[in-house]
């Protein structure tokens, strides 16, 4: 499903009428824009997202009608690039710590989509796993080098609105880009798809271009090295760089069992997405009378509602109660969403699709609604001092999410029909419940 207006005291839950109207809410991104930083990650994120859009479009068949990739093979390509993505999250913050973020971001989203340029040219299998690979690293890398920058380049009651803004204009550039890979899927030919994926790959790495008009205000604080703990005397104070570095370790986000439950957590909960990615389209082909095609048109329902009501929704989440809040709504509203996906089944064609197009409705308004909470909670439980790590413990977490939803989805609804809906909503409703603890014992602690 597609990867936001500060106002701390309004309620988080997404409003109808004439505040959702489209001309309002392309205002209220407008002046979101005055801020020099957002406005740099915008204009880097609506390029290079239009590129990634491309990708989603056309990658699973330019691997298999292009190259000649067998299904398997093209399943084997994507989940290695996921798997090399979990390694570049941790790299990524752990390095955004240590180097300049924003220097970071641009080089690894440059060469990310060079590499993706380079897809064009790919001939086999072993091309394509080595390209998507080294593409996948590098571009959770990239990720985890911009949530750095996020938490140090806004004040904690905008950070939110931030994410929430960029996956906004996410969602609104992966449909322009899904557009642009509708001209290879049109035509068909080897040249038409090689051209576009070339095209695609050149527009991510330029969209790391803005990324260098951001200042060292979002890179990292710089670290006493140990030869700079001096006496006095001009000789190395060995205790006080001892102690500076006892206090580095022991700010780490493995040494945070509070942070790590709430990664797992979001984790468990962003299966959601692997929900509607995966579990949806097999579950209408194989167990629906509805036709094939709705599943385009409940990806137009749910990018349609993000783009309207994620900047709404993610309002006061920087605070941990309401971002807790926020989360349990949307465990109940998962858990609702799962429920009547089931009923689906067997219903005549007409009933199906008016049943699913509810479900989605439920399904995307949790979507929303658990993103803003596990963007406040994952900046507000973080440690400012490592940002950069946290962020890519918590980024590892959602792609581990990733490799795992398939495999549960397939496992709990396609398999076992109405009893594994119901099942995958036991199992969204406890994630919630889960973040939903943690949130209120942190506010109670503070």
């Amino acid at each position: 499903m597609t990867s936001r207006d500060p106002d701390p005291e309004t309620t988080t839950v997404p409003e109808a009428g004439p505040a959702a109207k489209p001309d309002r809410f392309f205002a209220r991104l407008a002046s979101s824009l005055s801020d020099p930083v957002l406005r740099a990650l915008v204009a880097a994120t609506a390029v290079s997202r239009i590129g990634r859009g491309v990708f989603f479009a056309v990658t699973v068949l330019f691997f298999t009608q292009i190259i000649g990739l067998s299904a398997a093979q093209a399943a084997v390509v994507l989940a290695v690039s996921s798997g090399c993505g979990v390694l570049g999250s941790l790299l990524g913050g752990w390095m955004a710590d240590r180097w300049s973020a924003r220097r970071l971001a641009f080089v690894f989203e440059a060469l990310g989509g060079l590499l993706l340029a380079a897809y064009a040219f790919a001939g086999d299998f072993v091309s394509a796993l080595v390209l998507a690979s080294a593409s996948g690293f590098l571009d959770s890398m990239g990720h985890s080098a911009r949530s750095a920058i996020i938490a140090r380049g806004f004040a904690p009651e905008r950070r939110v609105h931030a994410r929430a803004v960029l996956r906004t204009v996410t969602n609104l550039s992966i449909a322009a880009g899904s557009g642009l890979g509708a001209i290879a899927l049109a035509l068909g030919t080897p040249e038409a798809y090689r051209i576009v994926i070339a095209s695609g790959g050149l527009l991510c790495a330029l969209g790391s271009l803005p990324l260098l008009r951001l200042t060292s205000a979002v890179d990292a604080p710089s670290r006493t090295a140990i030869h700079d703990v001096r006496t006095e005397t001009g000789s190395i104070d060995t205790d006080a760089a001892a102690a500076s570095r006892r206090d580095w370790n022991r700010r780490s986000p493995w040494r945070d069992p509070r942070y790590l439950l709430l990664t797992v957590l979001s984790a468990v909960f962003g299966m959601q997405f692997g929900v509607a990615e995966f579990g949806i389209p097999l579950w209408i082909t194989g167990y629906t009378e509805a036709p094939e095609v709705v599943v385009s048109v409940l990806l137009v329902v749910n990018t349609a509602l993000v783009v309207l009501f994620q900047v709404r929704a993610s309002r006061g989440t920087h605070d941990v109660r309401v971002a807790g809040r926020v989360t349990m709504v949307a465990g109940w509203l998962m858990v609702a969403a799962c429920l009547v996906y089931a009923l689906a089944a067997g219903l005549p064609a007409w009933v199906a699709i008016v049943v699913l197009v509810v479900a989605m409705v439920a399904h995307t308004f949790a979507e929303i609604l658990s993103q803003a909470g596990a963007w406040g909670l994952s900046f507000e439980l973080a440690d400012p001092v490592r940002a950069g790590a946290y962020q890519g413990v918590f980024g590892m977490g959602f792609s581990l999410g990733a490799l795992a939803s398939p495999i549960v989805v397939n496992a709990t609804a396609i398999t076992y029909g109405p009893v594994g809906w119901a099942m995958l909503a036991a199992i969204f409703l406890a994630a919630a419940v889960g973040i939903w603890v943690i949130a209120r014992r942190a506010a109670a602690s503070v």
